[in-house]
């Protein structure tokens, strides 16, 4: 197929690597804008721009997708298909309407549970078994379209957003090129809209522990909030990062919070039910540490209520 394929961050990589090695031909590749990032707000380019500069495709970054002028760029193509992952902009049928087979996208989730632009991270917060991948076709909807493949993975229990991210990422490269290779003899399969589940936007204040709720909920949110936004709760004012954490089946009178006597190289925490033993820890101004070396040069002493 001759392919526009659409994308920005590094998700989206693996899936245009998988297409420039495989028979199908990319004749554009659009991605977002630079952006400023860092101290000096230096202008950097997106992922997916900079794999698409070293495979020497054409690059364009509109600002909009809804000028006249994108519209023509895409339509001089002639494309057989746009492949659509992670690229940040919304479609309208009118631009859904221009490819000879529609529009594919590439989503990191079991669909119809978690549509949306979070669906790893609110997968492990929610602490569900398995996460996926699904190829569909594009809709005026939001991750509305008809099934074409699905493959599945079990969430490990160790997974971070992180970890399940990249792992997602080349299963999706995968199942694209199934998906494109395949295409004439996949029945595209509608959602069942009721079971529908969304996966919202995280904020910075979603990482923000909540020490009432269960144990086992909170080491869940801890994993799906890293790397990004970052679960974090505050000591006096200052606030600490928490990377790793373990549950501990054990109840205690202590209000949800509050540190709990324990050996001098540990940090347990009671919550609404069980305990949290804290294994790394980042403070303000540090750098990540294991619990025991963190104490060393900042003790916490029990009866301490984190909040």
């Amino acid at each position: 197929m001759k392919i526009v394929f659409m994308g920005t961050p590094d998700f989206a990589v693996p899936t245009l690597t998988a297409l420039h090695n495989s028979s199908h031909d990319v004749a554009l590749v659009v991605t977002q804008p630079d952006r400023p990032k860092g101290r000096g707000r230096a202008l950097i380019a997106p992922p997916v721009k900079e794999a698409a500069m070293k495979f020497g495709y054409p690059v364009i970054q509109p600002e909009s997708v809804k000028t006249d002028e994108f519209e023509a760029q895409l339509r001089n193509i002639k494309a057989d298909a746009f492949v659509v992952i992670a690229f940040g902009h919304i479609l309208s049928e009118k631009l859904l309407s221009i490819p000879k087979y529609g529009a594919i996208n590439v989503h990191g989730s079991v669909l119809p549970k978690y549509r949306g632009s979070a669906p790893i991270q609110w997968g492990i917060i929610n602490g569900e078994a398995e996460s996926g991948v699904t190829t569909m076709l594009l809709d005026k909807g939001m991750d509305t379209g008809d099934i074409l493949l699905i493959e599945k993975t079990p969430i490990l229990p160790d997974d971070t957003a992180a970890s399940l991210y990249d792992r997602l990422s080349v299963i999706g490269a995968d199942l694209l090129i199934k998906t494109l290779d395949n295409f004439e003899n996949i029945r595209p399969i509608p959602q069942d809209h009721g079971s529908a589940t969304y996966a919202p936007m995280l904020k910075k204040e979603d990482g923000h522990i909540r020490w009432s709720m269960p144990a086992a909920k909170i080491e869940t949110l801890i994993r799906g909030v890293t790397p990004w936004p970052g679960a974090f709760t505050f000591y006096t004012e200052k606030r600490l990062k928490i990377f790793k954490v373990s549950v501990i089946e054990k109840e205690t009178d202590c209000p949800p919070g509050t540190v709990i006597e324990s050996f001098s190289d540990e940090l347990r925490v009671a919550t609404g039910k069980g305990l949290i033993s804290i294994a790394e820890i980042q403070g303000e101004s540090g750098k990540r540490l294991n619990i025991r070396d963190f104490l060393r040069g900042c003790p916490i002493a029990a009866g301490t209520v984190l909040r």
